[in-house]
């Protein structure tokens, strides 16, 4: 099928309307996440588009994005959730509702199988032998059931912690081990293949995994009712190829008679979200000025240190780009929670406002009290620019979690 749609070219910081962060969120306490309506919106508005000309069907992968305040707003374009356990799909079935719900795990927990098959219509196993355990409860709850492939073929580089096809990788079936443990029933009970192999990557990526997924259970996959091509397509991101994505999607589909599935967690939030901090200080070190923020890495964008990667900031360019450079950092014990450094056109003053921008998306999901730091509190940019609180946090929340 043909696409109207050739490259996606947003920038990070479009939903502002042009409006400066000190006029738009200048009174809101730091820091704070502020979800911005509109764009999420517009991203649903992307994949809802996808789906239209492919047939494909996409779910909001909730361990980037579990604002379910916002599920409405996504709700018209996907056609239901992705879940990594029992909390996630309950969550899925309960805050989008008539819409499915998929679920992989590593490993069930036989005491939660039960009440997940409550809320999942999609079971997705990690080996054979978890399906073997687990799969005739399922197909007897009327559940359809997959198995998670690996295809051995690793498209990552510098994202070794997100690479699911590395070697000795815990993640998937290879075909070595479903020839090993795939008995003649066991492939019976299969409706579809499940693979994730990627990390916000574009569909160049996609094209050539897909092969190496043919080489290895292309005798499988015309017996499958689906093909799940997982998360880690960018398909909201500036620059994404979407007709190649597209014609992925239908190659796969014509060739093999089934429904191809799509789970992005950043493409439905990409640019959806901001971090508002303050500067608490400012001091020089070795030739260096540091900027302490209120915000924190280890805490508030854990990412940043996991992958790594360094996040857009309202107003900044790169180090050395501008006549200053400075470096952020949180003001945790940790050592390394450093943000990154950037170029500004002036020096940094106690008080001033800073935005980061792409912070909708495994931050919230991931974000942690290390140190005592308080949550960010959580508001909403609505599209007529008022904004919401959702969620402010206080010294109960890092007591609870403790303790009685």
């Amino acid at each position: 099928m043909g696409s109207s749609c050739t490259k996606e070219n947003r920038p990070a910081f479009e939903g502002l309307g042009g409006m400066s962060p000190e006029n738009l969120f200048g009174k809101l306490p730091t820091p704070c996440y502020i979800l911005d309506e509109s764009m999420l919106q517009q991203n649903g508005e992307i994949l809802a588009g996808v789906a239209k000309r492919t047939g494909c069907r996409i779910l909001l992968a909730q361990k980037a994005f579990s604002n379910y305040d916002l599920y409405p707003v996504l709700w018209p374009y996907l056609d239901g959730t992705e879940a990594s356990g029992l909390y996630e799909a309950r969550l899925g079935a309960e805050e989008m509702p008539g819409k499915e719900v998929h679920v992989f795990c590593a490993a069930y927990r036989e005491e939660e199988f039960d009440e997940l098959l409550r809320y999942a219509g999609h079971i997705v196993f990690n080996s054979p032998r978890q399906l073997e355990r687990y799969g005739p409860p399922a197909r007897k709850a009327g559940k359809s059931i997959g198995l998670r492939i690996n295809p051995e073929f690793s498209t990552q580089k510098d994202h070794a912690i997100y690479d699911p096809c590395a070697p000795g990788s815990r993640l998937g079936t290879t075909r070595t081990q479903w020839d090993t443990g795939m008995s003649r029933e066991m492939v019976a009970m299969l409706d579809g293949l499940h693979f994730h192999t990627l990390c916000e990557q574009d569909s160049d990526a996609l094209e050539i995994t897909l092969k190496a997924v043919e080489e290895g259970f292309g005798d499988v996959l015309p017996r499958m009712k689906w093909l799940n091509f997982g998360g880690g397509h960018h398909i909201t991101r500036p620059g994404y190829h979407i007709p190649r994505l597209e014609r992925c999607i239908c190659q796969a589909q014509e060739k093999w008679n089934l429904q191809v599935y799509l789970e992005p967690g950043e493409a439905c939030a990409l640019n959806a979200g901001y971090l508002a901090t303050r500067v608490l200080d400012v001091l020089q070190h070795d030739g260096m000025q540091i900027a302490i923020l209120d915000t924190s890495a280890a805490c508030h964008m854990p990412d940043v240190l996991e992958m790594p990667y360094r996040p857009p900031l309202y107003g900044a360019k790169e180090a050395g780009d501008l006549p200053c450079t400075v470096r952020l950092g949180g003001p945790t014990c940790l050592a390394g929670d450093v943000i990154g450094d950037y170029g500004f056109s002036a020096p940094l003053r106690e008080g001033d406002l800073l935005l980061f921008g792409d912070m909708a998306i495994y931050t919230m999901c991931k974000n942690n009290t290390f140190n005592g730091m308080a949550l960010p509190g959580i508001f909403v940019l609505h599209k007529d620019r008022t904004l919401q609180s959702l969620r402010q946090f206080a010294y109960k929340d890092f007591r609870q979690r403790l303790g009685q």
